[in-house]
């Protein structure tokens, strides 16, 4: 079984070797959805019976490792060196700082990271993060899905 929870958070960003309008500071409203996969929980009296996980536990887990982190911060690449200079200026400014550029692409594989490791051995009835979509806006998005990242990423 396949569940899916969605979560929004607003960034921002710059792609500073793009060619275009993402090469200057900007932000986003952006959406990540979380699908994780396993089995239906069927033992009695459980609060989770029938459920695979609780969608208020999925939230909880992945604010606390990812959105929370990531929520009104700006998401800069460490070889930006201007912009994170200038970033690490301000003071108690929330910056998050990244190993590659913060394109859809790459923040959706930085999330399904961040997020494997975080639903790994909950709940034992073989639960297992999927895909992670990340929306840029609502017609751009990113999907880092299990099978076409784990030997590219080795996950």
């Amino acid at each position: 079984m396949l569940i899916t929870r969605r979560l929004e958070f607003d960034a921002g960003h710059r792609i500073s070797t793009h060619n275009s309008q993402c090469r200057h500071l900007h932000g986003h409203r952006y959406v990540v959805e979380i699908t994780l996969s396993g089995n239906i929980i069927s033992e009695e009296g459980v609060p989770e019976q029938g459920m695979v996980m609780d969608f208020s536990e999925i939230k909880r887990i992945a604010k606390d490792v990812l959105v929370d982190k990531w929520d009104h911060a700006f998401l800069v690449y460490a070889g930006d060196t201007i912009v994170l200079e200038f970033l690490q200026s301000l003071e108690n400014h929330k910056t998050v700082i990244l190993d590659t550029q913060p394109t859809a692409e790459n923040l959706a594989i930085k999330a399904f990271h961040i997020l494997d490791l975080a639903f790994q051995g909950i709940y034992g009835n073989r639960l297992r993060l999927e895909q992670v979509r990340l929306y840029e806006t609502p017609n751009c998005w990113a999907d880092a899905i299990r099978e076409r990242i784990n030997s590219t990423y080795n996950l």
